[in-house]
């Protein structure tokens, strides 16, 4: 009964440390997130929904899928489903690419000129995204990237990073990497951080 007792708890607590997602790192000037805690931020912000024409069509972009390759410009790929007169049917997988930006008022990276790549239609006699699913996408792309982050920062990291400049931001081995005007271990408190 006391192993029982002292056994679920522990566990517990396992548990909860296995899908808690990773701090970001600092190393001097630069702090970086890597690509798992991005998409398991991603994950819980979508499925989200694009309206237009009053209502009368909405497309819907879910099931995100990040990779951060080295360079200054990640991949995202997307489902899309269009709705119209009630009823939802998909259209393909779109591939985008974009660069970064930190933006400080939403305390997150958010996408920075983000364009369609590619397109795989759901049916195999589909071809390309016509031009007013295209205009959507664009439309829905541009508000994503002005207004949503892929990735929030903690606020008290945060908050400390608010009076930094930031000189770059860019991908370096698979993490999100920001580089800073000062060195960032002596504003942000110990604990905040991974290794």
């Amino acid at each position: 009964m006391k192993l029982r007792s002292l056994l679920l708890p522990s566990i517990a607590l396992i548990a909860l440390a296995g899908s808690a997602h990773a701090a970001p790192q600092i190393n001097g000037k630069q702090l970086t997130v890597g690509a798992a805690d991005v998409q398991q931020y991603l994950d819980g912000s979508f499925p989200r929904t694009q309206k237009a024409l009053g209502g009368l069509l909405a497309l819907t972009v879910s099931q995100p899928h990040l990779t951060l390759p080295q360079g200054s410009r990640l991949d995202l790929g997307f489902n899309l489903a269009m709705a119209a007169g009630g009823s939802s049917m998909p259209v393909g997988d779109v591939q985008i690419s974009s660069g970064l930006r930190y933006d400080a008022q939403t305390q997150g990276f958010h996408l920075d000129q983000p364009t369609v790549d590619g397109f795989r239609p759901s049916t195999a006699g589909g071809g390309e995204l016509d031009s007013s699913t295209r205009s959507l996408l664009n439309s829905w792309l541009a508000d994503y990237a002005r207004r949503e982050p892929i990735y929030k920062i903690d606020p008290a990291i945060a908050k400390v990073m608010g009076v930094l400049q930031v000189k770059s931001v860019g991908i370096q081995n698979g993490r999100i990497a920001v580089d800073f005007n000062q060195n960032l271990g002596s504003f942000v408190p110990q604990g905040l951080l991974g290794n």
